[in-house]
């Protein structure tokens, strides 16, 4: 396993690495089913016609939280349960000498909670001077994290989060993302995701980042 699982070489700092994870140049985006801006936030979802699941792309800027801090909050497991609401469970925990997160989501009544066993990982590049944050994450399977009972296992999930500076004191912030939640998701429920769950996420991320400062 290790972090070739998670990061291709392509990736190391050492080399001349591209402003985009080497998985984003992998996404075919046969369709572009929708198309949404929300609050300085822009979200494209992609239908792909072998799965028929949609794909997203997320993109837009957070004023006042710089590249750095941003990426740490991202990646504070512990913090992230204080500030999201959508946090049932979510911790890190060494399996096969490799750290493995676990998260469960909250999904509305009468559905049943989605729950993710994945591999992270974090690169801070320099790319012709500028500073860009890398995250990439994929669902794994452990036996040590297994199925539970009333809980729907995502067993296909993959991330990509881009960060850098806005050339003043914010963050562009990229993101691509892809989950298969199985069961019958409603399209209401799709469509809510899009236009005002993922906004909100980084707006309510965008104030963690002042709280995690007032914590540290």
């Amino acid at each position: 396993m290790g972090q070739g699982r998670v990061f291709s070489s392509a990736g190391r700092s050492s080399a001349p690495a591209p402003a985009q994870p080497p998985e984003l140049a992998q996404v075919r985006c046969l369709q572009v089913s929708a198309s949404y801006r929300s609050r300085g936030v822009g979200v494209i979802g992609v239908q792909p016609q072998q799965t028929g699941l949609y794909e997203y792309k997320v993109f837009g800027v957070l004023e006042d939280c710089s590249p750095t801090l941003l990426a740490d909050v991202y990646m504070d497991v512990n913090y992230r349960k204080q500030w999201d609401q959508y946090v049932k469970e979510l911790y890190e925990q060494e399996c096969n000498g490799e750290t493995v997160v676990y998260w469960e989501v909250k999904y509305p009544f009468p559905m049943s909670n989605r729950d993710y066993v994945y591999l992270r990982q974090r690169r801070d590049l320099d790319v012709e001077g500028r500073k860009i944050h890398v995250v990439l994450a994929q669902s794994t399977s452990v036996p040590q994290l297994g199925e539970r009972s009333g809980v729907i296992r995502v067993k296909q999930y993959k991330q990509s989060l881009v960060i850098e500076s806005d050339g003043k004191k914010g963050s562009k912030v990229f993101m691509y993302y892809f989950d298969n939640p199985g069961g019958q998701i409603p399209s209401w429920l799709i469509n809510w995701a899009a236009k005002n769950g993922v906004p909100n996420f980084l707006k309510d991320m965008a104030r963690a980042c002042q709280n995690y400062l007032k914590k540290t």
